[in-house]
């Protein structure tokens, strides 16, 4: 495994080639793989594209963002500006269920709150958000109904990563479902395959939520 050293150095080289980020006003520092992010950024999707970066690093097994978001002067909007454009947004993007979604705004800081089926529309609807000028923040409050039987959730998930190819013979991921609450716990290579192995479980019919305590080793 890298050293925390190495770690940082590829962490900072990261943010470096990543075009969406500007490297020099953040902060990087690691300590027995989880990495510090620090500074100031002038977009909340900035921000956002600084903590994927870092994660994609190899050795790395968490990620603690603490990068503030300066808006620049002409990237600042009014709360009923960008609850308007939020609105609008949703409304133009065919993977949000109509009306399903509610929008609060305070002080630049979105929150989405409703109801919808699947987890790609809670997701689609915080993208879309994400790079409206004058955010600062998102919290995503929506939840995800039950529709379907849950009974084989956990079944479904297992095989589903058994076909990726974060799977191993000797892969250590287990899955436990209670009704559509899914649970994850075990070991992974990466970051990434932990992210990846989320992402697979909230793909399953019928999950609501998903606890994924995968540990990096």
């Amino acid at each position: 495994m890298p050293t925390d050293s190495q770690i940082q150095k590829d962490v900072i080289a990261d943010l470096n080639w990543d075009p969406c980020v500007t490297a020099s006003q953040i902060g990087v520092t690691a300590r027995n793989g989880v990495v510090a992010l620090t500074g100031h950024v002038g977009s909340y999707s900035e921000k956002y594209a600084a903590e994927n970066a870092a994660g994609r690093v190899k050795g790395v097994k968490a990620v603690a963002e603490e990068i503030e978001v300066r808006l620049h002067d002409t990237g600042k909007r009014g709360d009923e500006e960008i609850a308007a454009a939020a609105v609008q947004r949703l409304g133009w993007n065919g993977s949000v269920p109509h009306d399903a979604i509610k929008v609060k705004v305070e002080k630049g800081w979105v929150t989405l709150s409703g109801e919808v089926e699947w987890r790609f529309q809670r997701d689609a609807a915080a993208t879309e958000i994400r790079h409206l000028l004058g955010v600062v923040g998102v919290s995503d409050a929506i939840t995800i109904k039950t529709s379907v039987s849950t009974a084989s959730i956990s079944a479904n998930i297992t095989n589903a990563l058994q076909r990726s190819w974060l799977w191993e013979d000797d892969s250590n991921v287990k899955v436990t479902a209670q009704g559509g609450a899914v649970k994850l716990s075990g070991t992974v290579e990466s970051w990434q395959d932990r992210l990846a192995a989320g992402q697979i479980a909230w793909a399953a019919p019928g999950t609501v939520s998903v606890e994924n305590t995968l540990i990096v080793v």
